[in-house]
Parts: structure tokens; sequence; C-alpha cells
């Protein structure tokens, strides 16, 4: 299933992203004791885990069962300004009492390939041969309809059994959970805000089916749902 919510301000769809968070978190823990969950960077996450962190949500979520991994990461130290995973504990995981143990962070120390291996294999000792469902993975989308880190004419796109890997970009290196996996989740919000996503959201549903150029027509869950949260701005309207 699929669908898409469009909401008057990018304010109105973080805090409404928060809300399904909340939601899916109480759904999760209810049903299976847990919720992992896959986080995302930019600037529109970091608003929706700033709302996480503030009462109300903050109060609703059960966070010693929740699990955090993250979909991209680039290969800089971990308190460089631009680690996906340094934005996410300062804007909320050092806000919340989620246990330690429990947040795995893409180990940006290693070279590109073995930080890929390693953090595939953090997920397959996570899961210990049992089906690799998120219960919610968060993702956002370019400019150039790529999503986590699968970009257009990048060879991680015809990815077919490894979860991670490495991807050149720009000279440095990124380490993105692969379609596979990803498409194994329960749930995917993409969470799109502002009027520089306004011209590929009009473009992707009349698109051909192209993933090389369009990275994210690969995300399509095999038994979970799909949805979008749109600002005015990023809807076009």
């Amino acid at each position: 299933m699929e669908s898409t919510f469009t909401f008057p301000t990018t304010e109105a769809a973080c805090e409404a992203a928060a809300r399904f968070v909340v939601e899916q978190a109480q759904r999760a823990v209810q049903q299976r004791g847990r919720f992992v969950i896959s986080l995302s960077g930019g600037t529109s996450p970091r608003r929706l885990y700033e709302y996480l962190a503030q009462v109300p949500y903050r109060d609703q979520v059960p966070w010693p069962q929740v699990v955090v991994f993250w979909g991209d990461e680039r290969c800089v130290p971990a308190q460089d300004e631009r680690n996906n995973a340094r934005m996410a504990r300062e804007a909320l995981l050092e806000q919340v009492p989620v246990p330690s143990s429990q947040v795995f962070q893409v180990p940006t120390e290693l070279a590109p390939g073995q930080a890929a291996q390693t953090y595939e294999q953090t997920l397959r000792d996570f899961w210990q041969g049992t089906s690799p469902r998120f219960d919610l993975v968060l993702l956002g989308l370019g400019e150039d309809a790529h999503t986590a880190s699968l970009f257009p004419g990048t060879e991680v796109l015809a990815e077919t059994e490894r979860w991670v890997r490495e991807v050149p970009k720009e000279g440095e290196y990124r380490i993105t959970l692969t379609p596979p996996l990803l498409n194994e989740a329960r749930n995917v919000l993409f969470l799109v805000t502002g009027s520089a996503k306004a011209e590929v959201l009009r473009t992707l549903p009349m698109a051909p089916y192209q993933p090389d150029t369009y990275p994210v027509q690969l995300i399509r869950p095999t038994d979970g749902n799909t949805y979008w949260y749109l600002d005015e701005a990023a809807a076009g309207g």
C-alpha cells in the first residue's frame, strides 16, 4: 500500500511524521516487543527528531524497546558535522532513554568497504537468520531522485544480495543500505519538504520505470506500506 499526505508547512509535515513514528513504535512494541527503526539524515529529519525529543512525543515512545540503525552515512568521522549519526544523537538520541547498546552506528572509522561489510554483519547478527524487517525506515528524496545513498548511475542500484554497500560520491564514500534490505521493511516513510523537491515529485508519477535514472523507484516494500509526507512547497502547491 502506498499513501501520500500533504501538509501546509514543513513544520506541520515534520510534526505529523513525529506522530507517525510514535504510533508505529507503540504498535511494534505491543505486537513484537521492540521497535526497529532506520534513521536518515537531512534538515527535515532533524526537525522530526527534535519533535520526538520534546513533550508530548518523547513521553509516548517506549524508548527502552527502541533499536536504531541508519539507512546511510557519510564516511566521515563520528564528530564531523556532516555525520548523520551525530545529527541524530544531538537532536534526539542524547535527549531520550534509548539504551546505547541498541544504537548501531555505521563504523565510519573503517575503510569504506570494510565499514559496509562490518555494518552488514552487525545487521545479520541482529536478525540472526530471521527475516530482516525494519518496523520503520525513514527516507528522504533528492532532487535527482536518489534516496538513502542510492544515486543515479551507481553500481549499487543493481545489488541483489548484499544488505550494505559503499558508494563513491563526489570524491568521498558513503555507506548505504541496499534495496534488498530496505524492501523487507514493514513501513517506509518518505519525508520530503521544500520547493526544490517539487520538480522531481512532479516527474516521478509519470516517469517510466528506470531506476538507474530514478533510484527511488527501487524502494517498493515486498510486504509493507509506503507513506509519503510532503509539505505544500514540495507537492507543488
